[in-house]
């Protein structure tokens, strides 16, 4: 029993012995350093300015270059509504008939009434003829004569406003003929067939017809929009197409370019003082007729270039607490963080950066996000510089090969 209690204790004091040492080898040895991670791939645009478009951009709304509203000009019932109500209507085409057979009567009595003058104005021309020669011969007095062209001036003049009666009674009888003035679509009837017009009430608008052949584009801008392009200008950072004839592109609703192009034709000379902006309108053609009045639309304005313009991809351009930054890769191959002013967007995936960046600047386009200020980085070749570098060589054997043949 002793024994095993000896043995035990050697046992236990062995082990003591044994921790001890390796506590004592632990605290000699040396840490190793920690392995340095990689610096991150990032792939690098060079700044190179360039001249690019300036596109303006608005939301517009189509206008009717031509909408003229149907109005009664007479009163009296309405006979027939004589168009498809909403369909395209031509010039002249029969729209309204109003019952005519009142002012066909008026028309009537207003020839009789000229006629009837006439016989006047025949008598007391006779009658002028013969006294005339008399009076000359003392034979009837002045008064005679006197009287004799009074009644040759009035009946003649009698003619006259009979002839303006029965002109007058002509162009009512024509206004219940209601025709199209324009070609254009037309709108609904707001008389129906057997209503009592009232050419000076409200009944006396029927419909309207808008032509859309060519169309107008109205758009706004701003105070401020206008002070920005001219201060752009005075910096040389925006010139203007000659003669101010900018183009005017459309964007439909649904994302899909207009067909046709258009000019600026006329601009607001005062500010709204509702808005602080003014109009501008547009005039594009529409054959197809795919543009229809009241259609909201953007309006890309188009003409001026911006000669030495800084367009970097949207990806490379990030939003701070302070504004917007870039990553730039200096010659020593450590990114640092720079913030940038940015401007409108260019393209699908383009955006301009103002101020900032200058020609040269290797600017970080892919992978900024696992970039760490102050800290190196590699850089690698853009599929896209690369594809077109083996474009450039296999283009170049080629010429090579065609040389030697």
């Amino acid at each position: 029993m002793p024994e095993v209690l000896n043995n035990g204790g050697t046992l236990v004091i062995r082990a003591v012995i044994v921790g001890f040492c390796a506590l004592l080898v632990a605290g000699c040895s040396k840490e190793e350093p920690a392995a340095q991670r990689p610096p991150p791939v990032v792939t690098v645009m060079t700044v190179k300015p360039q001249a690019v478009p300036y596109i303006a951009t608005f939301v517009a709304q189509t206008e009717s270059s031509r909408q003229v509203d149907i109005v009664a000009r007479v009163s009296g019932f309405l006979d027939r509504i004589a168009y498809p109500e909403g369909e395209l209507v031509k010039e002249g085409q029969l729209l309204f008939q109003l019952d005519p057979k009142p002012f066909e009567a008026q028309l009537d009595a207003a020839k009789g009434e000229v006629l009837a003058q006439q016989a006047r104005f025949g008598t007391a021309d006779a009658n002028l003829k013969r006294v005339k020669p008399l009076a000359q011969q003392n034979a009837m007095s002045q008064a005679d004569l006197d009287k004799a062209q009074g009644e040759f001036d009035a009946s003649r003049a009698a003619v006259f406003s009979a002839q303006a009666k029965m002109k007058q009674a002509e162009i009512n009888l024509g206004y219940t003929t209601i025709r199209a003035p324009v070609t254009g679509f037309s709108g609904r009837a707001l008389q129906r067939q057997g209503a009592y017009i009232n050419a000076v009430g409200d009944s006396a608008k029927l419909s309207y017809v808008a032509a859309v052949e060519p169309m107008w584009v109205n758009f706004s801008m701003s105070q401020n929009q206008l002070a920005k392009m001219r201060e752009l200008v005075q910096k040389n950072e925006l010139v203007l197409p000659k003669n101010r004839e900018f183009e005017v592109e459309l964007v439909l609703s649904d994302g899909q370019p207009y067909g046709y192009t258009g000019k600026i034709n006329f601009a607001d000379p005062t500010f709204s003082q509702d808005t602080g902006s003014f109009l501008v309108r547009a005039v594009l053609p529409n054959p197809k007729r795919e543009l229809r009045p009241g259609m909201f639309v953007t309006a890309n304005v188009k003409g001026g270039t911006r000669p030495n313009a800084i367009i970097m991809p949207q990806l490379a351009v990030q939003q701070g607490s302070n504004g917007h930054l870039v990553y730039v890769v200096k010659e020593d191959g450590v990114a640092e963080l720079r913030p940038v002013v940015v401007g409108d967007y260019s393209g699908e995936k383009g955006i301009l950066v103002a101020t900032g960046l200058r020609a040269g600047d290797r600017v970080v386009v892919d992978g900024a996000l696992k970039v760490v200020p102050g800290q190196p980085v590699k850089i690698v070749e853009s599929a896209a510089a690369a594809s077109g570098k083996a474009d450039g060589a296999g283009k170049a054997a080629k010429d090579t090969d065609a040389a030697k043949k």
